[in-house]
């Protein structure tokens, strides 16, 4: 089994966090996960995807977060053709619009996130070797190839946003 095909048991803990956003449950995930609606950018269906937020500009209203798959994840390549629909973080939901980080903001964030999570470091390196195909140290020149190849993309919201009901 591997990242590109999970196998059942992966993929089903994968969507685990969707069930909760669907039975409104998802402000237990906190600001740690949000779930964007996109569009199918060959289907045109609505999907949803569970993302772990890496860094928040709380000032901007953004939420970061890392193409683990790279730029072939399958929503990075639709809100790359169509903008997404909805963000949810918590309480709050949004119509977002989004950017990708550049290189030396990508690398910030993805330093930030590593000083903050250092208890589980050796996880997240792990985690981050099995996405990326080679060992990812943690070293200045790992972080620059690391976002390279796993875009970092922002989402802030279009207009006001409002807070989820129910």
């Amino acid at each position: 089994m591997s990242l590109s095909d999970p196998g059942p048991l992966l993929r089903w803990m994968f969507r685990a966090p969707i069930r909760l956003y669907d039975a409104g449950f998802g402000w237990l995930l906190s600001r740690r996960l949000l779930c964007l609606t996109h569009v199918g950018r060959k289907s045109g269906r609505r999907y949803r995807t569970v993302l772990e937020v890496v860094d928040t500009k709380p000032t901007a209203g953004e939420y970061m977060v890392v193409a683990g798959w790279g730029p072939s994840s399958d929503w990075y390549r639709n809100i790359e053709a169509n903008p997404a629909i909805e963000v949810v973080v918590g309480r709050r939901r949004f119509q977002p619009q989004h950017r990708v980080l550049d290189e030396p903001e990508a690398i910030t964030v993805i330093a930030d996130y590593e000083r903050r999570n250092h208890w589980i470091g050796p996880i997240v390196r792990r985690g981050l070797s099995a996405l990326l195909g080679w060992h990812y140290d943690g070293s200045e020149d790992a972080r620059q190839r690391l976002v390279r190849q796993l875009p970092v993309v922002a989402f802030r919201p279009r207009s006001e946003p409002h807070e989820a009901t129910g």
